[in-house]
């Protein structure tokens, strides 16, 4: 089978997950077998292009004419079976999809984020979960709230191509949505169920999961839509000490909240950003980890590593973070009282829940909320043993690379000629 995978890659300088899980799968799929022609570009091309291929930069995101021809050039010489879409923009376009469908060739896209609809991708504005854009002809209030890259002019160019492209993302022959939060964005786009398939990014194995460590580890870029204030109002409902540690590591421009923290108490200790040594030996240390996302975050990385490392996870009932933690499905309630809702881990006895808290297969989920979250706090710490196990089953079940190249391929194969 021979596959085309395209993907404009993010800046070297702006650390993208979307370009590691495009390099991952490439050499994932060419360890099973596949043949992979890599049409790939980057924005980090873009200082070095000629004058003329700069001049018709403001078009690229709707019709990149040099990405059509070159693609076309090696369609044309290889045949390839399928073309595997990540990012389009700025410099592939989604005509790509169109060029390919001239030559045959279905389509198979991989949705990273909620850029059928939304300019900045996020569904996330001035600290807020902003949708409204959805079922807008052209995005006018990304326009006028300068969504896509904090630039009016580039927000109108970004909102007229999404526009012009409706018609070309709902040709599309597969698209593989990384959760279920994803199909159902696809779905209300108007893609036909039939058309998506739910299948996850997968990330190597660990190994053996550690001993189990104690205490919290919140991981992410220390960003407003990454929760860590949510988290942090939540943790100083409860006195120091009584939770055991919390562990914060990460970069961005919230680092000063982590700082003060970790100055303020005894039991928050700021790791700052980490290599891969640092992620391993943190997760380790710790019991359960936290994904405090306020905005629909699509398929953080961090709750997979969690998981492959047999830690359950306590998140935000957010994008994919339900999914993720095997929450998104309705579970049968138990208990008494609206107060309290009660779950059963595997192998454990049912237990009442503070109200607002859902119990997953490797975690737990609840509201954006500082209430919430706090109430969810301790009886993740009493919970973490009894799902640790269930945590490393979801991931060789779900998020192993085998499985997930194998899924992968069987989308392929369903289009090939």
């Amino acid at each position: 089978m021979r596959i085309v995978v395209a993907h404009n890659r993010y800046r070297e300088a702006q650390p993208s997950g979307e370009n590691t899980i495009v390099d991952a799968e490439i050499t994932q799929l060419r360890a099973a077998g596949v043949e992979v022609l890599p049409f790939l570009r980057s924005s980090d091309e873009i200082p070095s292009l000629p004058k003329t291929a700069k001049a018709l930069l403001p078009i690229s995101p709707i019709y990149a004419p040099r990405a059509q021809q070159e693609l076309s050039r090696l369609i044309t010489e290889h045949r390839p079976d399928v073309l595997h879409l990540h990012n389009p923009y700025p410099l592939l376009s989604p005509w790509v999809v169109r060029t390919a469908h001239k030559h045959n060739v279905p389509v198979v896209q991989t949705v990273h984020n909620y850029r059928q609809v939304c300019s900045s991708g996020l569904y996330f504005r001035d600290g807020v979960i902003c949708q409204d854009c959805r079922g807008k002809a052209l995005g006018v209030p990304a326009i006028v709230h300068r969504c896509y890259r904090g630039s009016r002019a580039q927000s109108a160019l970004m909102a007229t191509t999404l526009a012009v492209h409706r018609g070309t993302w709902h040709s599309v022959d597969r698209f593989i949505a990384l959760t279920s939060a994803v199909g159902d964005h696809l779905r209300d786009y108007g893609v036909p169920a039939e058309r998506i398939v739910v299948k996850p990014n997968g990330i190597p194995d660990p190994g053996t999961p550690a001993p189990l460590g104690d205490g919290f580890l919140y991981m992410a870029r220390l960003s407003p839509e990454k929760g860590l204030g949510l988290l942090l109002d939540a943790w100083r409902r409860h006195p120091d000490g009584s939770l055991g540690p919390l562990r914060i590591a990460g970069d961005g421009e919230l680092r000063h909240l982590a700082e003060a923290a970790a100055a303020e108490r005894a039991d928050v200790t700021y790791l700052g950003p980490l290599d891969r040594a640092g992620v391993r030996a943190a997760i380790d240390a710790s019991a359960v980890i936290i994904a405090a996302s306020t905005w629909h975050d699509v398929l953080p990385t961090v709750i997979i590593e969690a998981l492959a490392s047999g830690r359950p996870v306590l998140g935000t009932a957010l994008g994919g973070i339900p999914y993720l933690v095997g929450a998104d499905a309705p579970r049968e309630p138990a208990g008494t009282g609206p107060a309290a809702v009660a779950t059963a881990a595997p192998g454990v006895g049912r237990v009442a829940l503070p109200h607002g808290v859902k119990e997953g297969e490797t975690g737990w989920v609840v509201a954006p909320d500082p209430a919430a979250m706090a109430a969810a706090l301790p009886v993740a710490r009493a919970g973490a043993a009894a799902l640790a196990a269930p945590a490393r089953l979801r991931y060789e079940r779900t998020f192993h690379p085998d499985v997930v190249t194998k899924r992968l391929i069987d989308v392929y194969a369903s289009l090939a000629r």
